[in-house]
């Protein structure tokens, strides 16, 4: 069973998975590669932790999966796979999904955990029903469509002399950025108490399918580098490992460009050692760091807690009392609050 489990794992050649890729003739490739992890983590957690502090980071999982109807009706509407023509007919099924969730939702009994199911699930299956009826007019790779491509981005169109989907995928993370800096405040207020925006008139529904808006924009943008399963984990896995270590919300934004950066890059030299899918390396990586955050959070809790009751304990055993001695006087020092 062991020789098995060893023949399942290739052994670990430090030069050809760490250094090799690095080399002269690779490091460009390279280059563009973890490049375009880093940008869809980055872009997917600064939104995604907004998700996870308003409870609705299931949603990114609704969007990145009936993104399938738009492709399809995109391509049969104008009859061209162009990227920006999918793009456009991605966000389009995206924010639909969205106002689709909050049309249920709101005018019926149903839960939003409720409505996302029924809405996601209805949805893929049109989006799969349009593929399997017009099969031979789109052209829609499986693989790509779950797991991505971004092993291949350096061999894409080009525009001003940069791969097409980290051209679409750059501009995107700064548009998060910026949008994320001109209303960080209302953003912060709206998310934690809605109550109190509502009564400094602050458009909560405004703001809430901005934030939408931007998802839709998000998971399009990198559904084409990690696909429709993994964009849902880029979403979740950083800001939920950074919220393991944060209290703050600007160290929780912080940490979670840095589960970024680290994820990407061990994940790219993962998928080099296994020979794998690079985004699903990528996405195992950061899955990984959370369990160690996760862990190391739980044994100090543990240990701190443990601290803690041995020192109740101890003071609960202290039956030492002080008294002052018979006939004593008060010290007479001015700045003790006594007289002269």
């Amino acid at each position: 069973m062991l020789e098995n489990l060893q023949s399942l794992i290739p052994p670990l050649d430090w030069q050809q998975v760490v250094v090799d890729p690095w080399s002269n003739s690779q490091w460009v490739e390279s280059m563009w590669v973890t490049g375009m992890g880093v940008m869809v983590a980055w872009a997917c957690g600064l939104v995604g932790c907004f998700l996870i502090l308003r409870r609705m980071a299931m949603v990114g999982d609704a969007v990145s999966h009936t993104i399938l109807p738009g492709l399809v009706i995109a391509f049969l509407v104008s009859g061209s796979r162009s990227g920006w023509v999918m793009f456009v007919g991605a966000v389009v099924a995206g924010v639909f999904t969205i106002w689709l969730i909050e049309l249920v939702h709101s005018r019926s009994l149903i839960k939003q955990d409720a409505a996302i199911g029924i809405c996601f699930s209805a949805l893929f299956a049109l989006g799969v029903l349009l593929v399997s009826r017009y099969a031979d007019k789109v052209d829609l790779d499986q693989d790509c469509v779950l797991y991505g491509e971004i092993g291949q981005i350096y061999w894409s169109p080009s525009v001003a002399g940069v791969p097409e989907p980290a051209f679409s995928m750059a501009i995107i993370l700064v548009l998060v950025v910026l949008l994320l800096a001109a209303f960080y405040r209302r953003l912060t207020v709206t998310t934690f108490d809605p109550g109190l925006a509502r009564s400094l008139g602050i458009s909560t529904a405004r703001y809430h399918y901005g934030l939408m808006t931007v998802l839709a924009l998000v998971v399009v943008a990198a559904f084409k580098a990690v696909g429709a399963v993994m964009v849902v984990a880029m979403l979740i896995v950083p800001g939920s490992t950074a919220y393991l270590l944060a209290k703050r919300l600007p160290t929780m934004l912080g940490l979670t460009l840095v589960h970024g950066l680290v994820s990407s890059v061990i994940g790219f030299h993962l998928g080099q050692w296994l020979n794998c899918s690079t985004g699903a390396a990528m996405v195992t990586a950061g899955v990984g760091l959370f369990f160690l955050t996760w862990l190391a959070t739980r044994i100090t809790r543990l240990v701190q807690r443990h601290a803690s009751r041995h020192h109740h304990d101890a003071m609960d055993n202290d039956h030492t009392t002080f008294t002052r001695p018979k006939g004593s006087e008060p010290d007479p020092h001015p700045v003790r609050g006594a007289t002269r």
